[in-house]
């Protein structure tokens, strides 16, 4: 897949960290971990941080939740301003309809698409909070676009 634009020269090799401010954080910590599947990497008083896969010489790619009530001084983003659309993660083709059977038995409404541009295949839930959570893996069946 190529583009147009001319190729810069950096050293970034790969996403670091997502980290989302939560209202309740017991609540999005079972949810992340429960019910999408990540693995604990630190749980904090304010804070929980999950391992998402192998990063870059060493630091692993996380998802970190920090508890906003726990903070005086935290302004919220105006929700209807947020640039954050939603949040993904990748996933084995051979998973995929496995995963959708098994965030319906978590009682999720699964909602499923295709990407023909890139022949991926995609499903999408919804967190406690509201943020979209998206599975998505590359699937050689998808046509083309």
């Amino acid at each position: 897949m190529g583009t147009d634009r001319p190729t810069n020269d950096t050293a970034i090799a790969g996403l670091g960290e997502i980290a989302l401010r939560v209202d309740d954080l017991a609540e999005m910590t079972e949810f992340y971990a429960d019910v999408v599947g990540l693995s604990i990497l630190g749980d904090f008083e304010t804070s929980t941080f999950f391992e998402v896969g192998p990063g870059v010489e060493g630091h692993t790619q996380i998802l970190a939740l920090f508890d906003r009530s726990g903070s005086d001084d935290y302004t919220p983003p105006d929700a209807a301003r947020t640039t954050v659309d939603h949040i993904a993660f990748g996933i084995p083709v051979d998973a995929f309809d496995s995963e959708v059977e098994r965030l319906e038995s978590h009682g999720l409404d699964v909602r499923t698409t295709t990407h023909g541009w890139v022949q991926w295949r995609s499903l999408y839930v919804t967190d406690p909070e509201g943020n979209s959570v998206e599975l998505v893996c590359y699937d050689d069946s998808v046509e083309k676009a």
